[in-house]
């Protein structure tokens, strides 16, 4: 049997290439903090926590997009560079066994990378697996009509699990440093999954979903992110204050400025976004997805300069 161009294309785009960056930079914690902690790693294990993050991403990703295609919300969104799927299933309709199918098999490598570290650091990986699995299955279908679990699962999945967890897989123990570490991105990644459902609001709600986004309205969820993004910042100082992270974790500050504008406008974002007119959010939406990416490179640097 085989596979036409057209629908490995229309996989490669389901599963967002251009947002897979985050995935590395969430397990790399794990690997900078370990450094950082002073253990020293085998390589093979370093890139397959880096794999299995990769591809863990990828499949929730996959199944988004499947999901989205067969529920009719493709047909309602309005997608932008953020948000809305990345339109490739209305576009090849024929592949959406083939996007299921690479979800499936990215799925099947998470498990058999799950595998390899449950036989090297022990059961307690089989906690972060279950969780883990369980996140990337259950998320589309089932967690966006429960608002706030929907809003902490990807906070949960991208920092608890993947950076304590792949700590865990990488050194057979957890410390202060990888927690607090982990929970930046638990907060940044809440708070993307947050702005990033505005737009969708009224194509979400079409098709059932239940969030917080639909729940607060734009007003108030760009103001839950502005304090989700302020607490993730706050992270660092309190950490480096009671001994969870070095001083060169306050490296991650040098994104400060770029907080503070967007802060200022998610607060004062004007009242028409609430009909709907989001013009006014698009540029912040691409500042979050900016900052985020900037904070934890700079995080992942500061703990490779405390090694």
């Amino acid at each position: 049997m085989t596979i036409s161009a057209t629908t490995v294309q229309a996989c490669l785009r389901s599963s967002r290439p251009n947002f897979l960056v985050l995935a590395p930079l969430c397990a790399g914690l794990a690997i900078t903090a370990a450094w950082a902690d002073g253990h020293t790693l085998a390589t093979l294990d370093a890139l397959l926590v880096l794999l299995g993050a990769l591809l863990a991403h990828a499949a929730v990703n996959l199944f988004n997009e499947h999901h989205d295609f067969h529920s009719g919300l493709d047909e309602l969104t309005e997608r932008t560079p953020f948000s809305g799927g990345s339109g490739s299933l209305p576009e090849r309709p024929e592949a959406a066994g083939a996007v299921r199918k690479a979800a499936m098999l990215c799925l099947a490598g998470v498990v058999a990378i799950g595998f390899w570290f449950l036989w090297r650091a022990g059961p307690v990986m089989l906690v972060y697996g279950l969780l883990g699995i369980g996140l990337v299955v259950a998320y589309t279908a089932w967690l966006t009509r429960r608002p706030w679990l929907c809003l902490l699962a990807p906070g949960v999945g991208f920092g608890l699990l993947m950076v304590a967890g792949s700590y865990q897989a990488l050194t057979g123990t957890l410390s202060a440093t990888a927690v607090a570490a982990a929970l930046i991105p638990t907060l940044m990644v809440s708070a993307l999954l947050l702005i990033n459902q505005l737009p969708d609001i009224d194509a979400d709600r079409r098709v059932g979903r239940d969030h917080l986004a639909i729940r607060l309205g734009p007003l108030r969820s760009a103001r839950l992110v502005a304090l989700l993004l302020v607490a993730a910042f706050a992270v660092v100082p309190v950490a480096w204050l009671v001994g969870a992270l070095p001083g060169a974790a306050w490296l991650t500050w040098l994104a400060l400025p770029a907080l503070v504008w967007l802060v200022r406008g998610l607060c004062s974002l004007p009242a028409e976004v609430e009909q709907g007119k989001l013009a006014a959010l698009l540029p912040l939406m691409g500042l979050n997805v900016a900052l985020l990416l900037t904070s934890l490179t700079l995080l992942n640097v500061g703990l490779v300069i405390a090694s």
